[in-house]
Formats: C-alpha cells, structure tokens, sequence
C-alpha cells in the first residue's frame, strides 16, 4: 500500500477490489477489462478472498466502506473516487483520474 501511496503522488492509482465468489463482481470485473486501460493510470486488482485483512487496511486508511466489487481511485495519498457494483465504469474511472 505505500507504493500506491507514494505512486500517487506522481500518477493515478486505482484500485479494483474483486470477489471471486460473487457474479455481480465477476460482471463489473468484465466490464472494466473490455476497454483498455490507459498507461496514464496504474491499475491494481485485489482478490478479497485471498486478501480480506488487506482490503480491511485500504478501507480504514482511504476511509471509504469496505464494498465488493469496489474501485478507489487514489491521487495525492487521498481516495479522489469510490464507486461500486453496477457503477463501475472504466470510462467514468478515466474521467475522474484526469479530472484536475
């Protein structure tokens, strides 16, 4: 978590937190990998299974609720955006990392 942080100082980071047990999770997941991801954002994709205690640490540091699926997406240390289920959109992601 400190390189995002640290990244986030110089790029935006964003976040993608993903239940491989959940469908709704699997759907947003989908959407987001039919557009490319731009090279002006790092992308990071968390398996809450495997990673429940990290995905607990990202929601008390960015202060945001623990959702799944879940994208935040990090500038300057702080979460800029937050969105969840169905709202997930890469085009709405790449509108808010560009955003000044």
């Amino acid at each position: 978590m400190k390189q995002i942080l640290t990244k986030s100082q110089n790029k935006p980071q964003v976040i993608f937190k993903h239940s491989t047990r959940c469908s709704i999770s699997a759907v947003a997941l989908q959407r987001m990998q039919k557009i490319p991801q731009p090279a002006d954002i790092d992308f990071y994709f968390l398996d809450l299974i495997a990673n429940r205690s990290l995905s607990n640490k990202i929601a008390e540091v960015f202060k945001v609720p623990h959702e799944s699926p879940q994208v935040l997406l990090i500038r300057d240390g702080q979460c800029v955006y937050e969105e969840s289920h169905m709202g997930i959109s890469m085009h709405e992601i790449v509108d808010q990392a560009h955003a000044a």
